[in-house]
């Protein structure tokens, strides 16, 4: 009966053998691991803006210690500019020299500041800041917000009358409407410059005593409401007759002046006419010399005879 515990103990060796190669074998710190990609984030914006304010552009909400650099690629009204800057400040470049610039927020976030926002600085504004396993980068559509100027007015006689009424030079578009609520043609038209003028028109035999124009706009609180009347429309004919009489003034006073200045002129030229006329009509007086010589050689010989 004694070999049994030598038999155990070989047995419990080869277990435990097996049991430490096969926990190796399975050991997953072994298995090798794929480097991180750096991310890039790519987005589309749209910022629209008050003309004459002041407005700050953000293209990441990081830090100076966090970012390599920002740069801007700025294209308005078809000219392209570049405003870029390290996070050591020993790189920026700003070939734009229109008033924009790189300047930071109290915790240090860079941002683009364009002051007195006006048409000049609507376009396109791409931005990239890369950072530490990544960059963000965006494309921001700017565009401006400005008030139209309104007008309404009457034209036509008592019998055909078309009332009018007109917002220009405004961005967006703005909206009008009549009240009483009529069927009326609005139409809007975009202008060189990217702004809008919208105009209705309103034909009737007959406008109800309380007919008003309706305009909305995204800068009003409230919307503004016209009264296109009679005599906001003579006061427009009066402006309109004075610019014609004052074309015509303008004319006359050119012909009264070329006509003094002929008048003036005038009596300088006539002792000349005259005096021309004269020295034609007298006949030269060596002719008349020739013509009496003989004569008084004549009557000398004459004389001489007799005496």
């Amino acid at each position: 009966m004694r070999p049994i515990p030598w038999i155990l103990t070989i047995a419990a060796l080869f277990s435990v053998v097996w049991s430490i190669e096969k926990g190796t074998n399975e050991n997953p710190s072994v298995i090798p691991t794929k480097p991180s990609q750096p991310s890039k984030y790519y987005a589309n914006r749209r910022e629209v803006f008050n003309i004459g304010t002041n407005v700050i552009l953000m293209c990441s909400n990081k830090t100076w210690n966090e970012i390599f650099y920002v740069t801007w690629n700025i294209t308005v009204r078809g000219h392209s500019c570049r405003i870029s800057s390290s996070n050591d400040g020993q790189k920026s470049v700003n070939t734009c020299k229109d008033g924009k610039s790189l300047q930071n927020t109290s915790r240090v976030q860079p941002y683009l500041h364009i002051p007195n926002f006006s048409a000049d600085d609507v376009g396109l504004y791409m931005c990239e800041s890369p950072y530490n396993g990544g960059s963000e980068n965006y494309n921001i559509n700017v565009s401006i917000t400005v008030a139209p100027k309104i007008s309404a007015w009457l034209e036509g006689n008592d019998s055909d009358m078309v009332a009018f009424c007109r917002a220009e030079q405004g961005n967006p578009a703005a909206n009008i409407s009549w009240s009483p609520a009529v069927n009326t043609s609005v139409e809007i038209t975009q202008e060189s410059d990217g702004f809008f003028t919208v105009e209705s028109r309103l034909s009737e035999e007959e406008f109800p005593e309380n007919l008003t124009c309706i305009i909305s706009h995204q800068l009003w609180s409230q919307d503004k409401t016209l009264v296109p009347d009679w005599n906001k429309t003579k006061t427009v004919a009066k402006a309109h007759l004075a610019l014609a009489y004052t074309g015509v003034v303008g004319v006359v006073l050119v012909i009264l002046a070329g006509f003094l200045y002929f008048v003036l002129k005038k009596p300088t030229l006539l002792p000349l006419c005259q005096q021309t006329d004269t020295s034609r009509s007298k006949p030269p007086v060596t002719d008349e010399v020739e013509e009496v010589e003989p004569y008084a050689s004549y009557v000398q010989r004459v004389n001489s005879i007799y005496n």
